[in-house]
């Protein structure tokens, strides 16, 4: 375990174009460009070439797929632009072999899962928000993907990211874990949620950690550890070690299945895969750089 090496999704070589997305003339003249590429998604997934990365299809190949909407530009990769192409989930693929998107993210560089990362929020925000929140009229895609408008109340709708708190609570050398009813038997992971309006990182840990298991904990105790985009669909984690001041826990059966304390030996052994019980979240979550860190302490 390192707790210093970089978190899946974090990293990413891309230039995003800030610069020219406001001038339509070189929009449209980077599409038909020679070197432009465009990665092929279905339903938010991927498809990963035979060098281990994600496929780079040369633009002309990736038009011929039956699409969702126009090509959203992602930015310049070694100076050439680099689209991300949705692909009907309805029409025929050929070539394209596509793979779940986690599955992915354990497979690929970690400079490639930055890349995943923002395409698939980008698809996944502009399928569910094709109409204005304000009046419901269908918007218009501006800025090669990254804006819509609407035309007919004027409201300007951007890449929507929702941030969320995850916490280790802490007390001694324990710490508490839960689990969802889906999750695999086995698997036990950092409390987390939604953050709310006017919510501080602190005092959203320490809300969670109350609605779902029942523990006040001190917000004045929080510390950020690291934070990580996470594209389903597109939130960002907030990850914080957190100090309890009760010990007693009391399940809310609403927001999960259990919740329970590990010492810091049976952390370790999870970590390690030797623990006979238990299991911690692959290495692409930041709730096993939670872990990690803890401890190392």
């Amino acid at each position: 375990m390192n707790p210093s090496t970089p978190l899946a999704f974090c990293l990413s070589p891309l230039d995003r174009a800030e610069d020219i997305r406001r001038n339509a003339d070189r929009l449209a003249e980077l599409q038909t460009a020679e070197g432009a590429t465009a990665i092929p998604f279905r339903r938010a997934d991927p498809v990963i070439g035979d060098n281990g990365r994600l496929a780079r299809w040369p633009m002309g190949k990736a038009l011929t797929l039956k699409q969702v909407d126009t090509p959203i530009l992602l930015g310049l990769e070694n100076g050439e632009p680099l689209y991300a192409v949705d692909v009907d989930p309805d029409a025929e693929a050929e070539g394209a072999d596509f793979t779940d998107t986690r599955t992915a993210a354990m497979q690929l560089p970690i400079e490639e899962t930055g890349i995943l990362a923002q395409a698939r929020s980008l698809i996944e925000w502009r399928r569910k928000n094709r109409f204005c929140s304000n009046c419901g009229t269908l918007t218009t895609e501006l800025e090669a993907g990254r804006k819509r408008l609407c035309m007919s109340c004027g409201t300007e709708h951007f890449p929507r990211v929702d941030p969320v708190a995850i916490m280790l609570v802490v007390k001694d050398d324990w710490c508490l874990l839960g689990r969802q009813s889906s999750w695999p038997p086995r698997m036990w992971s950092a409390l987390a949620g939604f953050m709310e309006p006017g919510e501080t990182i602190a005092q959203a840990a320490a809300r969670e950690v109350w609605e779902e298991a029942g523990l006040q904990c001190d917000p004045a105790s929080a510390e950020l550890i690291a934070d990580q985009p996470w594209p389903f669909a597109s939130s960002l984690m907030l990850a914080v070690i957190i100090e309890a001041i009760t010990v007693d826990i009391k399940v809310d059966t609403h927001e999960i299945e259990s919740a329970r304390w590990f010492s810091r030996e049976e952390i370790h052994d999870m970590l390690s895969g030797q623990h006979p019980e238990a299991d911690v979240p692959p290495s692409i979550a930041i709730a096993r750089r939670l872990l990690e860190v803890w401890v190392s302490r």
